[in-house]
């Protein structure tokens, strides 16, 4: 039987892609080994750098901190450039290949800054420890960068590369097409596993720049496996940015804002022409809500419909619409930064702690457990979370409130929001012991805020995902991952900016964030970071009050959303 072509799929000849001879599993399996690589990279990089930051590069605890939290939030932040280039320019394939070369390049240059003796300062003696100089913190700022930059661009492609392999209007590719985010998640995790545990364990015992090397290594093995795909890939048109969709509604409302709105909401221009022969976007209903934003859908009698230009004439209700549903997700986008935040800090100052901390396994045994390997607990905690909450909690959910899906997104990142709470709480505690305690504590101590946070990522993660993707307008769901990856970012940042403050206003007393965790007070910093977290769990409430889902919104006005995202009149 004549296998037949996938719609609006194309091989890398730009022929019709055809079903039995590309994409599949083969093809996502070429693409997840790419992502499996960047998470052993960027977390074997993230989870222990601030050990040699403090150890070898001699800086301070806060220096430190900060350069972990904005390596990571810069890495983040970098995925909307790669967002934008593949949506618009390179496409995923060409952006998803680039940036892992110069992922590679970058832990090229880290390692050599971590092998070469002088590109570090001298071990430190009994007069004090030398400062870094400006060549050696460039070098080493540079491999961090490139590395970040690479993150960046091939995060942004890698998830919705892989779906492109199956086929969404068939219903056994669809099914498979689910499976693979399952699986995609799962090697996400194997990834940070070993990331946490061979390669920190490699880093500290065996060298810093055997560690590097190998991350240099695995890059270019999963570039190999990446380009080894090619002839089997599926690949989509370039569909353009939904930034410019933004800047085009927001332009066109302030160049008509002089102009008064219509009191029937009809007259504003819908051109149904303007949706034809595409299958990203779908006629949506007029909103009462962010008026503001329907002038850029008033229709001026000196305006030629049939020529009309993006920056200079009106926009479609449904291109408005889908701007005003991005303005309703920022309440909960910006309520989630807060949880990353909180994140930030196990693999920085919790890291510190546990290198302050007694780390054998048992008060007889010779082997310390590396100060970045606790993080295992917080990787553990989220594979154990996420089979819990399949198998017992959701059931339960779904019988409790006659949800299918279980908890909503909403839900999700609530249960998320408080676990982090609760975590700053029990770090605040741990550390008052830690300090007050008349012998040295076991590492295992602290446990609780490892467990508290991994199980929060796994239900804010998942919820944030779950959100941004249900609730972005399909003309716009490109959107959905610079949105989640987005909040990820201002929350490292906003770690760095608080960190900063702190340590300025506490620097003249007795320091919270001292070199020397015994000489600081950091539990007055996990108290701060435990208040913070719990005005923003109440302004997120508040705002997940008020929050009507898509589906709902409309079936009020008549329509249905099907499975496949297509509206149509109930």
């Amino acid at each position: 039987m004549e296998a037949s072509a996938v719609e609006e799929a194309w091989d890398y000849k730009g022929r019709p892609a055809m079903g039995g001879s590309s994409g599949g599993w083969s093809s996502a399996a070429m693409i997840v080994c790419v992502e499996l690589n960047e998470r052993l990279t960027t977390l074997g990089i993230a989870v222990n750098l601030v050990t040699y930051l403090t150890g070898t590069m001699h800086l301070g605890s806060a220096a430190s901190a900060n350069t972990v939290t904005n390596f990571l939030g810069t890495s983040f932040m970098l995925c909307l450039v790669g967002g934008f280039l593949a949506d618009t320019y390179l496409g995923r394939y060409l952006t998803i290949a680039i940036f892992t070369a110069v992922q590679a390049a970058g832990m090229a240059v880290l390692t050599i800054s971590t092998a070469a003796p002088g590109l570090r300062p001298p071990p430190c003696t009994d007069s004090g420890c030398a400062p870094p100089t400006g060549t050696q913190l460039g070098v080493l700022y540079l491999g961090l960068y490139m590395t970040a930059l690479g993150t960046g661009g091939l995060k942004s492609s890698v998830s919705g590369f892989g779906s492109d392999q199956f086929d969404e209007s068939d219903a056994g590719e669809r099914a498979r097409m689910a499976r693979f985010f399952s699986w995609f998640f799962f090697f996400i995790s194997i990834g940070s596993l070993l990331a946490v545990t061979v390669l920190v364990y490699v880093q500290d015992n065996v060298g810093r720049r055997w560690g590097y090397g190998i991350c240099v290594v695995a890059i270019l093995t999963g570039l190999l496996f990446f380009l080894a795909g090619t002839t089997r890939y599926r690949f989509k048109k370039l569909v353009g940015s939904p930034v410019t969709q933004i800047a085009a509604v927001t332009a066109a409302a302030w160049r008509n804002r002089k102009l008064p709105l219509p009191s029937d909401p009809a007259m504003l221009y819908d051109d149904d022409d303007d949706l034809a022969g595409t299958n990203q976007k779908q006629k949506l209903p007029h909103s009462k809500q962010c008026r503001f934003l329907d002038h850029a859908a008033i229709v001026e009698t000196t305006a030629n419909k049939n020529k009309r230009k993006r920056w200079a004439a009106c926009c479609t209700v449904t291109e408005v619409e889908e701007v005003k549903q991005v303005v309703r997700m920022l309440p909960t986008w910006a309520t989630t930064i807060l949880f990353w935040t909180v994140y930030a800090q196990m693999t920085t100052f919790s890291v510190s702690q546990a290198a302050a901390m007694d780390r054998r396994l048992s008060p007889h045994s010779t082997f310390l457990i590396p100060a970045g390997s606790l993080t295992v607990f917080f990787v553990a905690a989220i594979l154990l979370t996420v089979p819990l909450y399949d198998r017992i909690l959701a059931p339960l959910a779904r019988r409790l409130t006659a949800n299918p899906h279980g908890l909503s997104p909403l839900h999700r990142i609530f249960v998320g929001l408080l676990l982090a709470a609760l975590a700053m709480v029990a770090a605040a505690l741990t550390e008052r012991a830690r300090r007050d305690a008349a012998v040295t504590l076991s590492v295992f101590y602290l446990l609780p805020q490892f467990l508290l946070v991994g199980a929060g990522e796994a239900f804010t993660y998942i919820g944030q995902l779950d959100f941004f993707l249900r609730e972005c307008p399909k003309g716009m769901k490109t959107m959905s991952t610079g949105l989640f990856l987005s909040t990820l970012s201002l929350g490292f940042f906003f770690s760095t900016a608080l960190v900063t403050v702190v340590h300025k206003l506490t620097a003249s007393r007795r320091p919270w964030l001292a070199d020397n965790l015994d000489d600081g007070r950091l539990d007055n910093f996990y108290w701060l970071l435990a208040g913070i977290s719990g005005v923003n769990l109440a302004v997120f409430v508040a705002a997940a009050r008020g929050y009507v889902y898509r589906e709902k919104r409309l079936a009020d006005a008549g329509m249905e959303l099907h499975d496949d995202d297509v509206l149509v009149h109930a």
